[in-house]
C-alpha cells in the first residue's frame, strides 16, 4: 500500500503529508490506524480486512496499557489502569499520599543503607514506572534516579521507590493533554552520545 517502516520503530508504517498522512502502529495482532483523514482510514481498514480477517473495534480507548480519552478540546492519554495495577501489585493502595515522587535535596548513593537480599521486586517495580513514564513525565527524574541502582539497591533505595508508588496514588489518573488545535509544534534532536 506504499507505507514505509520506521527506522526507529519498526512496528510504525507512514506515507503520505499534511492531509493524506496515515499511520500505522502494530503490536502483534493489533493496528491503530491514525490520520486527519477519515476517509483514508477508511480505506486502509477495508484493504486490510481484505487482505486478513480483521474486527474494527472503533476509536481508540486502550492500547497497551494507554487510556485515550477524546474530548472535543483534544485527547487525553493516561495509563490509569496501569498505574492501579502497579499500586496494588506493590501494596501501596492503601498507603498515604505524599505530593513529591522525591525528597528535595536529597541524593541518592550506592553506599547508603543495606543491600537487598533479593532485588527482583525492586527492579520490576523501576522497570514498571519506566513504562509509566510515557504519560507521567514527572516522575522521570525519580526513575532516571533509582534506575542507577538496578545491580544492588538497598533499602532506602526501595523507600524512595515506594514513596514514588505513594506518590502516583494522589493523582492515578494524571496523563497527558494534546490539544485539538493549537500552534504549537513539538522539534526534538538526540545525539546517543
Amino acid at each position: 500500500m506504499g507505507f514505509k517502516q520506521s527506522t526507529p520503530d519498526n512496528s510504525l508504517f507512514t506515507k503520505g503529508e499534511g492531509s493524506s498522512f496515515v499511520a500505522l502502529l502494530v503490536y502483534v495482532d493489533d493496528i491503530v490506524v491514525a490520520s486527519p483523514n477519515m476517509d483514508l482510514i477508511v480505506q486502509i481498514k477495508t484493504h486490510l480486512n481484505d487482505q486478513f480477517q480483521t474486527k474494527d473495534l472503533g476509536p481508540l480507548k486502550y492500547f497497551l496499557g494507554l487510556e485515550i480519552a477524546r474530548q472535543r478540546k483534544g485527547n487525553v492519554v493516561s495509563q490509569r489502569k496501569y498505574t492501579l495495577e502497579l499500586l496494588d501489585e506493590a501494596s501501596s493502595i492503601g498507603s498515604k499520599p505524599v505530593h513529591s515522587p522525591t525528597v528535595p535535596f536529597h541524593k541518592l548513593s550506592r553506599n547508603e543503607g543495606d543491600v537487598l537480599d533479593d532485588n527482583t521486586q525492586y527492579r520490576r517495580l523501576v522497570e514498571k514506572l519506566l513504562y509509566l513514564n510515557i504519560t507521567r513525565p514527572d516522575i522521570s527524574f525519580a526513575t532516571q534516579q533509582l534506575s542507577q541502582f538496578l545491580n544492588k539497591p538497598t533499602h532506602l533505595h526501595l523507600q524512595v521507590d515506594h514513596r514514588v508508588l505513594r506518590y502516583l496514588k494522589n493523582a492515578s489518573g494524571q496523563g497527558l493533554f494534546f490539544p485539538a488545535s493549537s500552534d504549537l509544534q513539538l522539534k526534538a534532536f538526540s545525539d546517543s552520545d
